[in-house]
């Protein structure tokens, strides 16, 4: 008997064949890759809006920045749109060139004026991602003498202090710094909406791929960029199914109607590890699994007691047996690969340690306390275990369920006791983590900057100082040294239990090559199907 919802995910697949003229059942076609994913965070094409896993994945293969970073070692910098850029002496100023000759999509050309348009126009509709330009001193009221065209294909990005130049960079590679073709956007503007209305389901880059069609809960398709600039995608066209159910992306998979199945839980990935013409790739990701510790809570803000707790965690058990290899254990702020990382791990389940800190803190029979857990299997796992080694010492813990929304908003609101919780960078340079475990400029409840730091209360003026000094920090191997020093001050006495870094499991059919994981995409344009 087939269960209901893997017949019509078995029927809207075949429903979608036909509206790409495949052929049922007779696997998919050589020159396009087809692949299953959960792409239900989507709620915009708009580089200047989107923010979600799945979105940042195709701008990133759809759009191009002044400057990009390599996949496979992002400590190297170079040129996209841009093809050169230098530093003033004061350190205020980067002036771009831009190289010429090169067109968008639409085959209009790729002038400063489209570089200058992208960046004034994120600042000036203040979406989610705005704040990665925000940081340099970039405001709706100045950003017009702040990004300048100096001439036909130069620019200079202007900035309030001397940043270090590599964490400017590394945030103009991210989604935001994606350069829009100007004449396109503008031509579909209405009201003075930037064009904003017609960019959240359309495109308008100079990337490999160009976004053909975005259908929320179904799919997402790519077609070559005929008019790409770079090597041509070796892929005509990439689609991305929406399957929420691992189990029937593991079947289409197993059947040959997907070529790659992006979220295979655990047990479907070691499911499918050795089965003829399936092969597993994977690699590390900059995500990080930690729980918060609310120092409004007076037990928890024993410093005792913060260490204590991450002495009850059976960190090695949870990344090998239970989440089966989708994790490594990894305890400070900074993910591996990042510039000044610290790799050590000083923290192991240690119950008897625990007790001796508990009593200490005055609480030598332990406490009770709620942990909130977003009610997915992965993170309920992780709850689970943590609850009952911390039971081992007598910390109570009640899990309070919930799903993402209502967990995180909680979370924000400083409202939680423990909250266990994801977090990811939102561009390749070691300030994305330290301004959020490190920073808290403000500690009243009704503060503008709202960093991981402030959202567990925890008032850290002379760490929040450090973390600041170490962004302005124009030589690399000094700059390294302060993100070492931050991250075992903060792995020492901080409420944060840092306990994982994700490996992200990518299950495909063995004809498919070239395809690129990265620390936060991957890339298509290398990919063929033998």
């Amino acid at each position: 008997m087939i269960h209901r919802s893997k017949w019509l995910a078995a029927a809207a697949f075949i429903a979608y064949q036909a509206s790409f003229g495949l052929p049922a059942q007779a696997g998919t076609p050589p020159d396009t890759l087809v692949a299953g994913w959960a792409i239900d965070d989507m709620i915009s094409l708009d580089p200047a809006e989107a923010f979600e896993l799945s979105t940042s994945e195709f701008i990133h293969n759809s759009y191009e920045k002044l400057v990009k970073y390599d996949l496979k070692d992002v400590s190297k910098v170079s040129g996209a749109v841009a093809e050169s850029w230098t530093v003033s002496d004061d350190g205020k100023t980067i002036s771009f060139k831009i190289k010429e000759g090169r067109k968008f999509a639409s085959g209009n050309p790729i002038t400063a004026d489209d570089v200058v348009y992208s960046l004034t126009r994120a600042v000036k509709m203040d979406k989610s991602p705005a704040f990665i330009l925000n940081q340099f001193g970039l405001t709706k009221d100045n950003v017009d003498q702040m990004v300048v065209k100096t001439g036909d294909y130069s620019v200079d990005f202007k900035m309030d202090q001397p940043y270090a130049p590599s964490f400017v960079l590394y945030c103009l590679t991210s989604t935001v710094g994606s350069i829009l073709d100007k004449k396109l956007v503008q031509s579909h503007e209405k009201d003075g909406d930037f064009g904003y209305n017609w960019l959240k389901t359309n495109y308008a880059g100079s990337g490999p791929f160009t976004i053909r069609e975005w259908k929320a809960n179904d799919s997402v398709v790519m077609d070559r960029n005929k008019n790409y600039s770079g090597e041509a995608p070796k892929m005509k066209r990439l689609i991305f199914r929406h399957i929420p159910e691992a189990s029937t992306e593991r079947i289409m998979l197993e059947k040959g109607d997907l070529d790659m199945a992006m979220k295979l839980g655990p047990d479907e990935i070691a499911a499918v590890k050795g089965e003829k013409g399936i092969k597993v790739e994977a690699g590390q990701i900059g995500y990080l699994w930690y729980l918060g510790l609310n120092q409004k809570n007076p037990t928890l803000a024993k410093p005792e007691v913060r260490e204590a707790m991450k002495y009850l965690v059976d960190y090695g058990t949870i990344a090998d047996t239970l989440m089966k290899g989708s994790k490594t254990v990894h305890q400070a702020f900074l993910p591996h690969g990042f510039l000044g990382a610290v790799d050590d791990t000083p923290y192991s389940l240690n119950v008897a340690k625990a007790k001796e800190l508990l009593a200490k803190a005055g609480v030598p029979d332990g406490f009770t306390v709620t942990m909130d857990v977003r009610n997915n299997p992965d993170t309920t796992a992780m709850a689970e275990a943590i609850q009952a080694t911390m039971a081992q010492a007598g910390v109570k813990v009640e899990i309070i369920p919930g799903d993402g929304k209502q967990t995180l908003t909680k979370y924000r609101a400083r409202q939680h006791d423990i909250y266990i919780g994801q977090w990811g960078p939102d561009y390749q340079d070691p300030n994305t983590n330290s301004s959020a475990f490190a920073e808290n400029p403000d500690n009243a409840d009704g503060a503008s900057v709202k960093s991981l730091a402030w959202r567990n209360a925890w008032d850290i003026p002379e760490l929040t100082k450090e973390s600041k000094a170490a962004a302005m920090e124009r030589d690399a191997d000094k700059r390294a040294a302060d993100y070492v020093e931050l991250q075992k001050k903060v792995l020492a006495e901080s409420p944060f239990v840092v306990m994982f870094q994700d490996n992200l499991q990518i299950a495909m059919s063995d004809k498919v090559d070239g395809f690129i994981l990265g620390p936060s995409y991957n890339a298509y344009e290398d990919v063929t199907k033998k």
